[in-house]
């Protein structure tokens, strides 16, 4: 026997209600009635005081006692905030337009934020504010030296690189995009490759060449000894388990096995860790909808 899901019939030939939808419609009226009640008795409402000429958060306390003062942009922060938390969340059940609005909201207000900083932080200091400042002086930085640097030029070539970037918006000539894109992967790709040489590669082999035994005035250091001991070992397990040349049979593989687990443990351990950065920042979203939003503590 099947078992299938209550369904109502709904006219027009929409689409039948199921048993989860009334469910969760129930549920839903009850954290309506629940938010009803909570904003009634203070939640989400946020008091400040001046101290020292910076406002800070104040508690309820202070503001009977004249001391602090009702913040309604604080306020409407915590409820704006609540709400778009409780809409990310709701996609853990399924997806829906709240998730959606959420969603769009944050992009949008991401990109707008990072072209915004990149514009003040990047084109009007490093490329403008080269090439005329004293114009960005008057009117955008205020402390820049109105005097040109003698190869101001230079910085014709990343300006004119920018403006045919621009050409990508455009259906015709969009092609000229495609010079100054890839001027900018490969140079990228260049400078970044000398950093990762130099920190994921030579620098794990010069720390890879530890003493075997580690002596400290005339005495061995037993603990630092196994632990550098088990790093060449390690290391080396790990190398033989990427050596296809030889067939991984007897000793070769035994050897390569110990490297599968030391494989499986820094996978592990990097998962653990970035699972428990995540597990923090959900942490911190609960402890704002308890305690700063719904005064549940």
């Amino acid at each position: 026997m099947v078992a299938t899901a209550e369904t109502t019939s709904t006219p027009g030939g929409s689409t039948p209600v199921t048993t989860g939808d009334r469910v969760l419609a129930v549920l839903g009226l009850l954290f309506a009635a629940f938010l009803l009640w909570r904003a009634f008795n203070g939640a989400g409402v946020v008091y400040v005081q001046d101290m020292n000429g910076a406002v800070t958060n104040a508690t309820e306390f202070d503001y009977l006692a004249g001391t602090a003062q009702y913040s309604y942009a604080r306020t409407l922060g915590v409820w704006v905030s609540a709400f778009f938390t409780l809409a990310i969340f709701s996609f853990l059940y399924r997806d829906n337009m709240y998730y959606k609005f959420a969603e769009s909201i944050f992009v949008g207000v991401s990109a707008a934020y990072w072209m915004v900083v990149a514009f003040w932080t990047v084109i009007i200091p490093n490329l403008l504010g080269k090439i005329w400042p004293a114009w960005i002086q008057s009117w955008a930085i205020p402390g820049l030296t109105p005097v040109r640097d003698d190869e101001w030029w230079l910085y014709l070539i990343p300006l004119g690189l920018g403006l045919m970037l621009l050409w990508r918006l455009s259906p015709q000539g969009a092609w000229i995009a495609r010079w100054p894109l890839a001027f900018i992967i490969g140079s990228t790709a260049g400078i970044r490759l000398i950093g990762f040489l130099q920190a994921d590669f030579l620098s794990q082999i010069r720390n890879t060449i530890v003493p075997a035994v580690v002596l400290t005035e005339g005495h061995v250091e037993w603990w630092d000894s196994f632990k550098n001991i088990v790093l060449v070992i390690s290391v080396l397990s790990a190398l033989v388990y990427f050596f296809f040349s030889i067939e991984h049979k007897g000793a070769v593989g035994r050897i390569s096995q110990v490297g599968v687990w030391v494989l499986m443990i820094t996978f592990g351990a990097a998962f653990g860790y970035t699972v428990m950065g995540r597990i923090a920042l959900l942490a911190i979203r609960f402890e704002f909808l308890f305690h700063d939003w719904l005064r549940i503590s």
